[in-house]
């Protein structure tokens, strides 16, 4: 079993698959991105690293004996002129501002290659941690009604319609009206958008209605960046008035499974997986 070294941003992801190699008995090792890592994963056994130390995160990386990475947590984009690289990441530094001028998804990918320079494997945290994707069907114990689906597959199509773009990854559609698509402010932003629009066109908590879906973006790099639910997005989505959540199967992680799961059935919403469409 390859010593995973997890490059750990904010959120609760980092959190969840370190506990889950303690578990497992992988060893690991992390690297703490300093102005994003939580405080909460710094029980684990790592060392605090800036974004664009590339050296010292390789070193440490194959000093501590991983071969795999895995890159999970949450990192906003960078100002490239505030940063301070090391050697190695100001020799990366060029590919990586010509690729973030084509989108995020092309950042990524060129800063996933710079580890594979390297000669690390990158896995994707869904291949770390298999039980974290959504499965087919609902979730808890709220299922959505014929509707409802319809709503879920129309929004699944504007988000996959928006990610072909690079926009964003979520779309929540109202008995077939869109009533919001996601870009860089992110799920949580868009659905506070939602809650404050006219109640004639939107749900509400004693009648909830509509859908948010979410779904990666067709031009991604599955193994960073899939998209993601927790315990923030049911509570927000409830906010929102909206009837349930929806992902594609394999394609969405959930945190906080149980919890989630848990909150959801006690506020009425569905979560749901469908399965994606077949590649052509």
């Amino acid at each position: 079993m390859q010593k995973l070294g997890l490059i750990a941003g904010g959120g609760n992801l980092p959190v969840e698959i370190a506990q889950h190699c303690e578990r497992a008995g992988r060893p690991f090792f992390i690297v703490r991105l300093k102005g994003f890592a939580g405080e909460e994963i710094a029980r684990f056994p790592g060392e605090d690293i800036g974004i664009a130390e590339l050296g010292k995160c390789f070193k440490a990386l194959k000093r501590a004996g991983c071969r795999a990475v895995t890159l999970v947590g949450t990192v906003d984009r960078p100002d490239f002129k505030s940063l301070t690289p090391d050697l190695r990441g100001l020799m990366a530094l060029p590919g990586v501002i010509a690729a973030a001028r084509q989108g995020d998804d092309a950042l990524l990918r060129q800063l996933l290659g710079e580890f594979e320079k390297e000669g690390f494997v990158v896995e994707g945290a869904h291949e770390v941690m298999g039980d974290l994707t959504l499965a087919a069907g609902p979730l808890g114990a709220v299922a959505p009604t014929d509707e409802q689906m319809a709503d879920v597959q129309h929004a699944l199509r504007v988000a996959r319609a928006i990610g072909q773009l690079d926009v964003g990854q979520g779309a929540v559609v109202c008995e077939g009206l869109v009533l919001a698509v996601e870009a860089q402010e992110g799920t949580d932003a868009m659905l506070r958008r939602v809650a404050e629009l006219p109640r004639n066109i939107r749900g509400s908590a004693d009648a909830p209605r509509g859908v948010l879906a979410k779904a990666p973006k067709p031009i991604q790099e599955t193994r960073i960046d899939l998209p993601t639910i927790g315990l923030g997005t049911i509570q927000r989505a409830a906010q929102a008035g909206l009837a349930g959540v929806a992902g594609e199967v394999g394609r969405l992680l959930v945190l906080d499974r149980e919890a989630v799961i848990a909150l959801a059935d006690e506020l009425g919403l569905f979560v749901v997986g469908v399965e994606p469409p077949s590649a052509p």
